[in-house]
């Protein structure tokens, strides 16, 4: 520290700490777009990946369709219901792929949308 002192030429830089979202069994790193599962990246779709922040960030939180249609797609989510199903389905099958342990569901409820749970909450 003392020898960037004396050259006034250097610029000094902090680095900040990464915000990390961890659950049990799941560690995500907004700022690199990455997800573990008990320390194995899960590749992921952009749309996958967006899901699964939203949902875990909202953990407890029953998120209806068009929220998440507004939020990961944006714009009007008249019907797209299938839409999303189809990309927690091929979410689900990814983080599962990894272990079979579920500390976490994430739950549909009817007709309504989609609740990220944490089973030891």
């Amino acid at each position: 520290m003392a020898v960037l002192k004396r050259h006034s030429g250097f610029e000094m830089f902090s680095m900040d700490e990464e915000t990390v979202i961890s659950l049990p069994g799941l560690t995500i790193y907004p700022e690199q777009r990455k997800i573990y599962r008990n320390r194995q990246e899960i590749p992921l779709t952009t749309k996958e990946y967006d899901l699964l922040c939203l949902l875990a960030s909202n953990r407890g939180q029953v998120l209806t369709y068009t929220q998440i249609y507004e939020k990961v797609w944006g714009g009007s989510s008249t019907g797209n219901e299938k839409i999303i199903r189809f990309h927690l389905c091929n979410l689900r099958k990814k983080i599962n792929a990894i272990s079979q342990d579920e500390p976490f569901i994430i739950r549909c409820i009817r007709d309504v949308g989609y609740c990220f749970e944490v089973k030891s909450e």
